[in-house]
């Protein structure tokens, strides 16, 4: 049996997870390599907390892993792994029964990030960025779940629907309701 992940064109999800399922460790590698930077960024921007962040990555991944003779083609990769990590999510907030404030040094490490642009864009930039991730951290936990699967993860409602365990409906209407309260917040 060829070795899947050294294919030519790039194989899907489905297939790299199938192999694995079999032995071939190269096709994990390939679907971690494909993901963990999303996945991470994911985790980062809904737990506001680096360390944290790579704590739950880590636990996301192993949980993949651990199930991974489980695993059946039911449903799309990426939706599975968000339903994993939504799940987790889940645990960490019933145990921390509350959301962390952002780390008191954060805007010490926006402030450290080095860009190339004039100090003008910069700071323009950087306040747009800050509007937004003030914006967003106003939004309740399951609108904001929903912004950052749907805009920065790409995934369809669908998928949101199937990692957060509710309606495409439901997805639809948490989307829209959190569009415009962003557009309010963002264009007072």
């Amino acid at each position: 049996m060829p070795d899947i992940a050294s294919q030519q064109e790039p194989p899907g999800d489905d297939a790299l997870m199938q192999a694995w399922v079999a032995g071939d460790a190269a096709a994990f590698e390939t679907l971690y390599r494909r993901h963990r930077d999303r996945l991470y960024r994911f985790l980062v921007r809904q737990l506001r907390n680096g360390a944290l962040a790579d704590e739950v990555f880590q636990d996301i991944w192993q949980r993949v892993i651990a199930a991974r003779a489980g695993w059946t083609p039911d449903a799309l990769f990426t939706t599975w792994l968000y339903r994993i990590a939504h799940n987790r999510l889940a645990d960490h907030w019933r145990a921390a029964q509350h959301r962390p404030p952002p780390p008191e040094d954060a805007d010490l490490r926006t402030a450290r990030i080095v860009d190339p642009d004039s100090p003008e864009r910069r700071l323009s930039e950087f306040e747009q960025r800050r509007q937004l991730q003030l914006a967003l951290e106003t939004l309740p936990p399951e609108q904001r779940e929903v912004v950052l699967l749907r805009l920065e993860q790409e995934l369809t409602l669908e998928e949101i629907g199937e990692i957060t365990g509710v309606g495409r409906e439901t997805v639809k209407s948490r989307l829209r309701y959190a569009m415009d309260k962003l557009r309010v917040l963002l264009n007072p």
